[in-house]
């Protein structure tokens, strides 16, 4: 089998973020997936990469359900997975994108799951978002014999409490429509000061607060927004 599919991490916005493997691998596909958002609806994840495609590279945008219902998402997962595959076996190059990376949080791990191993597969890593957000708010990830927890803010009340109290570094994802009770619980656990939170690092509309205190409870925060918290570094730029 001549054909390839190559799971992408485009990065977490900045299109100078994606690494050189990646975008020399999107300059030569035959056919892209790019996920988006809602039906008909834009993907970032392709405006990422929009200037390492050629004009013959034919794009394919696919709508992953953010239902509740695992039935209707596990179809939608079924088909995805199949024409991947039956695009490999014409011996076509495919590519598939996410944001950051493909093996954190990403929809591409239940494509995985059903695509398995096989040799004409190829998963190239990208930069995460919390990464960049390390990065832009020099606040570092872990150091020395530090622990570092990545959880996502869906998880239970009992669960991020215990997370918070057994790590040193922890990143908190999926902050959007949960800030409040995630800032109530870092004030209660007297570690606000050790929290940095960005919206849409790298990205044109990037912001990023370093004294949550300071942030009302009904801040409205842009889908994309990650606080990040160092126990052994407090915040000098406030």
């Amino acid at each position: 089998m001549t054909g390839r599919l190559y799971a992408l991490g485009t990065g977490p916005g900045a299109s100078d973020l994606i690494t050189v493997r990646a975008a020399r691998i999107i300059g030569k596909l035959d056919v892209l997936y790019a996920p988006a958002g809602r039906k008909g609806g834009d993907s970032l994840a392709l405006s990422i990469v929009r200037e390492y495609l050629t004009e013959t590279t034919e794009i394919r945008t696919c709508h992953f359900p953010m239902s509740a219902d695992n039935d209707e998402k596990a179809v939608v997962w079924d088909e995805t997975a199949a024409a991947l595959q039956h695009e490999v076996e014409l011996g076509k190059q495919v590519g598939f994108i996410t944001l950051g990376d493909s093996m954190l949080f990403s929809t591409w791990v239940f494509l995985l799951a059903r695509i398995g191993n096989p040799e004409w597969l190829e998963i190239v890593p990208g930069v995460t978002s919390f990464a960049a957000i390390a990065s832009r708010a020099q606040l570092p990830l872990a150091m020395e014999q530090q622990s570092l927890a990545v959880m996502s803010c869906t998880a239970s009340h009992q669960a991020l409490t215990e997370a918070l109290r057994a790590h040193d570094s922890v990143v908190l994802m999926k902050v959007y429509g949960r800030f409040a009770q995630i800032k109530a619980l870092l004030q209660h656990l007297g570690i606000i000061q050790h929290a940095v939170l960005m919206a849409e690092a790298t990205l044109p509309g990037e912001q990023c607060w370093r004294n949550l205190e300071d942030v009302p409870d009904d801040q409205k925060l842009p889908y994309f927004s990650t606080i990040l918290v160092n126990k052994q570094w407090r915040n000098q730029r406030l």
